[in-house]
């Protein structure tokens, strides 16, 4: 059963910080009093500007983006990489962790990225991004964005034609002046194309965990308003979407309530757009769109219910009232002029005749025929999982070694943990070849020899190759527990190519789970083309597993496959991928997509007991 609280485990242990693939070994006490005032450990971190984990993270990635614009060092610039995860992963306000030195403490930060981040807290600035600001033009981050243009194209698009924004990529491709630069073919330049143009029509959205980072703190802001009795964030956000495009908030209170005014004393508002008696849209500073509304309680159920959505649900459900001769909107259930019900969602739902259907399934994808039929799922919670089947340790690319991060799953509630650190395919990840792998499996066994209540799965996340095979031989497979294969490379491929690897790496003997299935990253990159189908009807019949990976910019499965993977019968292994301790508390986020995918406990891997589970992996291996 998963306890994740909104702390930090006090039993993670300090990782070492990385700037090149070696160990660092912490400073002593004696070094570490005599750093200057700005790293001191006794300077609080509060009393600054309002800056969220959100922004210190998207610093993070801007430097990492800008040096890797510049060809810097590979290692400086994963270091700023993974700490712009760590901080993203983070189960609360950086602000709140009190001291530089307790920033210090975190895996992968150190005193250089540490004294960064209490810069950004305490004056909204960092004095290094702003100097390699001026290095670079301003435009080259933007292209990073688009299919097929990593760091060093970016250079040679700069270099070369002098490329130095969008626009400059738009008309240089209009003009044909990509024909004759090296490693700009046809292909890339179709997809260049096909980019720009999407792009113009896409509206901007946030991770959900972007969201909620300034959800947060501007609810709690709104609840201390004279006069509030009750806040909510609505919209695709209570619905748990992987984005969203603005927030929307929800405040129960009498007429007198100031909204707007409580909105303009706070901090993180950039400017207020709009102002009345009963709402107020401010765009945040970060650009992210807040849109406020104040509801009497008498009709707070029904406000709920209709800006919580989708607009597909709440269409079906206005037509379901109308059947009945009522009529449905925000601020209730009317019979004529008469309230027959809207201080609740329940009362709502109840007086349409249905019971209440959770907010992850109004998508008018079935539940509200669901419902009539008595068939609503009994979605899975997050203290329903049991362990995690994948996890990293600095063995490969994690931050912190095998007993810090059994650890830190214990405190996190798991049961047991399977360690997959990567294969030495991986270029930039020190990946494990057979050899150590096997030492590693020596040290799980002496482990769990001494370990009570809890127990350490051997296991390996194993790249398939383009070919379809995989980077370690069956005879290290062979004494593993748990197989996780994974596309990392060669995304491009065609969809028929695509799908044959995936399903010949699927044949192997030993694979027990198929990870991220998709390869996406959301906001950053596109799926690769595949036959799902064909992968799951694969999956049912070897048999083996698909992951939901728990990621907040991967959650792959999307909440569509995973629904198909129930309705096909093949279990799901909702899992953190953790390369810290901290890592543990995306397991919500797998939680929110799963329950967008109808999954109940029983659809979950990991959410059944370990002799199952070990059972059930028993299954999957077509060889002994």
């Amino acid at each position: 059963m998963v306890r994740l609280t909104g702390h930090a485990p006090r039993q993670l242990k300090r990782a070492a910080s990385r700037t090149r693939p070696t160990a660092r070994s912490s400073p002593p006490a004696a070094s570490r009093a005599r750093r200057s005032p700005a790293t001191s450990g006794s300077a609080s971190l509060k009393g600054g500007p309002h800056v969220g984990n959100e922004e210190v993270a998207s610093a993070f990635d801007e430097m990492a983006e800008l040096l890797a614009i510049k060809g810097e060092n590979r290692f400086r610039i994963g270091a700023y990489q993974r700490a712009a995860q760590l901080v993203r992963s983070l189960p609360k306000a950086l602000s709140d962790f009190g001291s530089v030195e307790a920033l210090d403490e975190l895996p992968g930060i150190g005193p250089d990225l540490a004294s960064k981040i209490d810069e950004l807290l305490r004056s909204g600035r960092m004095r290094a991004l702003n100097q390699l600001r001026s290095k670079v033009p301003r435009g080259l981050r933007e292209l990073l964005r688009l299919p097929g243009l990593g760091p060093a194209r970016v250079r040679a698009l700069h270099s070369g034609l002098g490329v130095d924004t969008v626009a400059d990529l738009r008309q240089a491709l209009d003009a044909g002046r990509l024909q004759g630069l090296r490693g700009f073919g046809s292909v890339l330049q179709s997809g260049l194309r096909a980019a720009l143009e999407a792009g113009a029509r896409q509206q901007q959205r946030w991770l959900w965990t972007t969201a909620s980072q300034h959800a947060a703190p501007l609810c709690a802001h709104l609840e201390a308003v004279a006069g509030v009795a009750a806040v909510v964030v609505a919209g695709s956000y209570r619905r748990g979407c992987e984005t969203v495009g603005d927030l929307d908030i929800l405040v129960t209170g009498s007429g007198k309530t100031n909204i707007g005014g409580a909105l303009r004393e706070y901090q993180g508002v950039r400017e207020v757009t709009a102002s009345g008696p009963t709402r107020c849209t401010v765009a945040l500073r970060n650009g992210m769109q807040v849109d406020s509304r104040l509801v009497a309680p008498i009709s707070a159920g029904a406000a709920l219910l209709y800006f919580t959505g989708s607009k597909q649900h709440n269409l079906r459900m206005r037509q379901r009232a109308q059947a009945r001769q009522l009529k449905l909107n925000e601020y209730g259930l009317f019979r004529g002029r008469k309230r027959i019900a809207g201080k609740t969602e329940a009362d709502v739902f109840e007086a349409l005749g249905i019971p209440w259907i959770p907010p992850e399934l109004r998508e008018d994808r079935g539940e509200i025929e669901a419902a009539e039929r008595g068939e609503l799922p009994e979605l899975i919670e997050l203290k329903d999982i049991q362990g995690d089947l994948h996890a990293h340790t600095d063995a490969s690319d994690g931050h912190e070694d095998l007993n810090q991060l059994v650890a830190a799953a214990r405190a996190h509630g798991l049961r047991f943990m399977a360690v997959t650190d990567h294969s030495r395919y991986l270029g930039i990840v020190r990946g494990l070849d057979a050899d150590r792998l096997a030492r590693q499996i020596d040290e799980i066994d002496a482990l769990n020899a001494k370990l009570r209540d809890f127990v350490v799965l051997k296991g390996t996340e194993v790249d398939i190759l383009e070919d379809g095979g995989l980077a370690l031989p069956d005879s290290i497979l062979r004494r593993l527990e748990v197989v996780v294969a994974a596309v990392h490379g060669h995304f491009a491929l065609p969809r028929q190519k695509q799908t044959a690897r995936i399903l010949r790496a699927l044949d192997g003997p030993f694979v027990s789970i198929l990870a991220h299935p998709t390869g996406r990253l959301l906001n950053e990159r596109a799926a690769y083309d595949v036959d799902f189908q064909k992968i799951v009807e694969t999956a049912r019949s070897r048999p083996c597993f698909l992951e939901l990976n728990s990621q907040p910019t991967r959650l792959d499965l999307n909440d569509a496959m995973c629904r198909v993977a129930k309705e096909q019968g093949v279990l799901v292994s909702i899992a953190s991928d953790a390369h810290s301790g901290l890592d543990f508390a995306d397991l919500a986020a797998g939680i929110r997509q799963a329950r967008r995918g109808w999954l109940t406990a029983r659809d979950v891997l990991n959410a059944r007991p370990l002799s199952e589970v070990r059972a059930q992996l028993q299954r999957t291996r077509l060889a002994t």
